[in-house]
């Protein structure tokens, strides 16, 4: 990838600080003209994303795809999906698009990527129907009740987040013999109290591990492993049949092979993959195990349609591009530099962790492609978790704190749970996420909460003594998506969505989103102070 002009020098960029200095109208303002709200309400591939509690107008959405424009990001979109080495730190590709590509697909990548892609996907699907099925045995010819994901990082978060994103769509395969699916549990936390709690509650005689390390040299994940194999052993497993409960997923088969793991448990994907960007690959193993095969390639499915989108659609109306450019103006402009994700479904619960290794992993950089330092914030602090428990901890801060924060709520428009009363329960969900954004753009005058609390009966001392504590500033910018229902098409949308969104916003910024050197020193730092 050739060289890119520093983004502070383009045009695009003058006119938004310029815009970003005029006073533009308090949302409650911009709210009550429905031909806006209409225009930035956008929907596709299941997902429907609703910009109008967002900051901005005409001027400022024209002035942001200028900055895409002038930031080559047609190129760079091009660049990354013709396998190029957009990697430009480790001179790589970033081949993770190619995980989801179905036979037949006209594909800029070699045939071979494609072909070995294909077969790696057969491969892992097929085991994970053979331990849903109890055709996969232990060393007492028990099937697996039980598996266990060891992996940090990539390894953990995305098949973590999906796996429960999902539970709602796991079902026995057909021709088992019994009812009950295999469950899947995850550590990544080296803390032996972490794999302890897991465990103690596992029939060792029927309990599965999955390894999943890129180099198959993570400290943390091979700590845990070994851990493993000795409770296997202490409780009756032979050490000739530890090989029978253990699985590697890895970029470095060799190292797994000479490790004593079978060949037909090692499933692999490639150096070009990031572990943040692994769960379309032999990381989502434990996802497969949980839903099957045919849900995973839905999975995968959804993910190639948000990716067709982002490449084939134009950029006014590019969820993707469209979600990245509104995140810029909120970062670099209105310097909202924290970013709080919010969903409103339980289902999402990892959905925040998991989005936190894609953006500050991706764009916590602060050198750009010429290796200067950038001269602009690059990723915003994402953190958050559940809405409707934030409700009550941390939108207090949202709502009167200092902070200017920006919010993405994430919520599903039907949900299928089968408890009685449950579109009650989902009913109440979904009022409360619609309004938390509204109160958070309209907020409440100080002439407004005056004019309250005299209808409440207050007196003209007791309003002066209280009214300033119960105003609301507002115009605080959010994005409201919505699911039509969690199915595996639309969670895989729904991460892409993000992913090219982290992709968008790197191009502007000039910067690798595909390395994490950042990760690396307290690594060293640790193996020297061991060896010390």
């Amino acid at each position: 990838m050739k060289p890119l002009k520093s983004v502070t020098s383009l045009n695009a960029w003058s006119a938004l600080e310029a815009l970003s200095q005029r006073e533009m109208p308090h949302l409650r303002e911009l709210l009550k003209d429905p031909v806006r709200s209409h225009s930035l309400n956008l929907k596709g591939l299941g997902l429907e994303l609703d910009f109008s509690c967002q900051r901005i107008n005409a001027e400022v959405m024209q002035a942001l795809q200028e900055l895409a424009k002038e930031s080559s990001l047609a190129q760079q979109i091009k660049s990354l999906f013709l396998g190029e080495a957009v990697n430009t730190s480790e001179q790589r590709a970033a081949l993770h698009p190619a995980l989801r590509s179905i036979e037949g697909d006209t594909v800029s990548w070699s045939q071979d990527i494609a072909r070995d892609v294909r077969v790696e996907l057969n491969r892992f699907c097929a085991f994970a129907e053979n331990v849903r099925q109890q055709k996969h045995l232990g060393f007492s010819d028990q099937a697996f009740t039980d598996v266990v994901n060891l992996g940090i990082g990539g390894s953990d978060l995305g098949p973590r987040m999906c796996v429960q994103a999902l539970s709602n769509t796991h079902s026995s395969p057909q021709g088992s013999s019994s009812n009950k699916l295999p469950r899947v549990h995850f550590v990544s936390n080296v803390d032996a109290w972490a794999l302890y709690k897991v465990v103690r509650e596992l029939n060792p005689k029927t309990t599965l591990f999955i390894v999943q390390s890129k180099t198959f040299s993570t400290q943390e994940t091979l700590l845990l492993a070994s851990s493993a194999k000795e409770w296997l052993v202490q409780n009756g497993c032979p050490p000739d049949q530890l090989c029978r409960h253990l699985v590697a997923v890895t970029a470095n088969t060799a190292l797994a092979l000479k490790s004593g793991y079978q060949e037909s448990q090692i499933f692999k994907f490639w150096d070009w993959v990031g572990g943040r960007y692994s769960v379309w690959s032999a990381i989502g193993l434990p996802l497969a195990i949980a839903i099957g095969e045919k849900k995973f390639k839905e999975f995968l499915s959804g993910a190639r349609a948000m990716d067709d989108h982002f490449v084939h659609t134009p950029w006014d109306r590019n969820l993707p591009i469209l979600l990245a450019l509104i995140g810029i103006w909120n970062n670099n402009f209105l310097k909202a530099n924290t970013h709080n994700v919010a969903p409103y479904s339980f289902l999402l619960s990892h959905f925040t962790p998991y989005l936190q290794q894609l953006e500050m992993e991706s764009n916590g950089k602060g050198v750009d492609h010429n290796m200067q330092a950038l001269e602009v914030n690059s990723s915003p602090i994402v953190w958050g978790g559940l809405g409707i428990d934030g409700q009550h901890a941390y939108f207090q801060l949202l709502h009167q704190g200092s902070h200017l924060v920006s919010v993405d709520f994430i919520g599903l428009k039907t949900d299928s749970c089968p408890l009685s009363h449950a579109q009650e329960h989902h009913a109440c969900l979904v009022l409360n996420m619609k309004a938390q954004a509204k109160a958070l753009a309209q907020g409440r005058s100080l002439e407004d909460t005056i004019k309250e609390l005299s209808q409440i009966g207050l007196s003209e001392s007791e309003v002066a003594q209280i009214a300033g504590h119960r105003t609301f500033r507002g115009n605080s910018p959010s994005t409201s998506i919505w699911l039509d229902e969690m199915t595996p098409k639309t969670l895989g949308a729904l991460m892409v969505l993000y992913e090219h969104k982290v992709f968008t916003q790197a191009a502007i910024w000039s910067i690798n989103p595909f390395d994490q050197w950042g990760v690396e020193l307290g690594k060293k730092i640790a193996q020297q102070l061991k060896d010390s």
